[in-house]
């Protein structure tokens, strides 16, 4: 009688986990379908409202833009072969035994420390590392959350600084990478707490 009575329990309360999350993944979806929509929506309605010719600014930025991406290529360059040393190298897997400690201690996985480390020094290297973890672990795997969490809350901030303060001849970045890097180090913890509380 007892043992039935603990696994109704168990059942009712799995069931309201599965409601609650359905609720709040469903929630979320809705929000990220509209949310793109809703900005090109106001932003169309903003330009029309101040008589901005808007198709044709988008065409001079279109312009712009063809422009930049050809002044960063040799920046490009070379943070992608620096970026493809580094990993090559062997320094990503050392510098991961060494901090596992202290990453365990805040509750973060060890298999997730690559996407922290690689996160400031490239996009499509982090992409990359993250693609591994969540075909490895799968996707609904709390691993697979928090490294795509980690993924979003943080910025390629050297990548940043060497492709376009490189391109607009910034020499003197001052205060920027480290304003960058404790933007970095605050998502990442707060992707850790958030995913620990949403997703355990």
């Amino acid at each position: 009688m007892i043992d039935s009575l603990t696994v109704a329990t168990e059942a009712v309360v799995q069931t309201a986990t599965v409601i609650q999350e359905s609720g709040f993944v469903t929630f979320m979806k809705a929000f990220s379908n509209l949310a793109i929509p809703f900005i090109l929506f106001v932003t169309l309605i903003l330009g029309f409202a101040k008589k901005i010719k808007v198709y044709e600014v988008f065409i001079e930025g279109a312009k712009d833009g063809f422009d930049v991406a050809v002044r960063i290529i040799p920046y490009l360059v070379a943070i992608l072969v620096a970026i493809g040393m580094f990993r090559a190298s062997g320094a990503m897997d050392y510098i991961v035994k060494l901090l596992s400690p202290l990453t365990n201690l805040i509750g973060m996985p060890a298999e997730t420390l690559p996407v922290a480390l690689m996160r400031p020094l490239s996009g499509s290297g982090s992409l990359g590392i993250v693609t591994e973890l969540i075909n490895e672990h799968g996707a609904d795997s709390f691993i697979g959350r928090l490294a795509s969490t980690m993924f979003g809350s943080t910025e390629t901030t050297f990548y940043v600084l060497a492709v376009y303060f490189g391109a607009v001849g910034i020499k003197n970045s001052r205060h920027a990478v480290a304003a960058g890097l404790i933007g970095d180090f605050v998502g990442l913890l707060a992707a850790v707490f958030f995913c620990r509380i949403v997703f355990l």
